[in-house]
């Protein structure tokens, strides 16, 4: 009686522990991609133009615009591209429906055929790919499990990533100009603000990836602070040129 206990307080814990993170649900990429991006290209852009030694009024509404237009472009990228995607694998879905219900007996004999490569034996398998095609529904998730490598009931949503991406991108952007609306005068309080962004983003993207924190957050911030960088020196070479 106590090894069945034991046994079941194992499976218990088994199954409470073996849990995975969503990595299909269609708004981590898009959300983490839309925040980097918005603090990385509008802090670069804001310091490209204050190297031009313009005024703050300038600077404010430059980054303002980037923001606006950075939140419409990325989200109406997402939303199009993850359509785009979605309406691929539909249609290819729609192709193994069509042979699913044409040729019935060369499905199951296409799948008996697959397990029989992964080492299950024949008489097992075609077994098994019979009772699997008994419905159709379950046999086009098989299929399209084993031949596309998706799962027909979990896409990504074309409207979850484009409001991951327009928030993510707007709430990063948002963060070079807030000193500026606050009532600063001067730049290095945005650039201090928003490196220091990149710093949390990177770190709380590798608590998501499993990297180290400080790796992650340092490399995110480097990347910021050169593209920073590299455009206030630009800014500050044109500026005095076009002057």
């Amino acid at each position: 009686m106590a090894l069945i206990e034991t046994e079941a307080a194992l499976h218990e814990a088994h199954r409470d522990n073996h849990t995975h993170r969503d990595v299909s649900g269609g708004w981590l990429r898009p959300a983490v991609f839309g925040a980097m991006d918005g603090l990385v290209s509008n802090l670069a852009l804001m310091t490209g133009v204050a190297g031009g030694a313009v005024e703050r009024q300038t600077i404010v509404l430059t980054g303002l615009a980037g923001l606006a237009a950075g939140a419409f472009s990325m989200a109406a990228g997402e939303y199009t591209s993850v359509a785009s995607q979605r309406e691929l694998v539909e249609a290819e879905l729609d192709v193994e429906r069509r042979e699913l219900r044409k040729h019935p007996k060369d499905e199951e004999a296409e799948l008996a055929a697959l397990y029989e490569s992964r080492g299950v034996d024949p008489a097992l398998a075609r077994q098994v790919a019979s009772q699997l095609s008994r419905d159709p529904e379950q046999a086009l998730e098989i299929h399209a499990r084993e031949e596309l490598g998706i799962d027909p009931g979990d896409l990504p949503s074309p409207l979850v990533a484009a409001g991951s991406s327009f928030g993510a991108f707007a709430l990063g952007a948002l963060l070079p100009v807030l000193p500026y609306l606050l009532g600063a005068t001067v730049l290095w309080p945005a650039v201090l603000l928003a490196l220091l962004g990149l710093f949390l983003c990177g770190a709380v993207v590798a608590r998501v990836t499993a990297r180290t924190w400080w790796y992650s957050g340092l490399r995110q911030l480097v990347l910021g602070g050169a593209a920073a960088g590299v455009t206030y020196a630009l800014g500050s070479f044109f500026g005095t040129a076009v002057g």
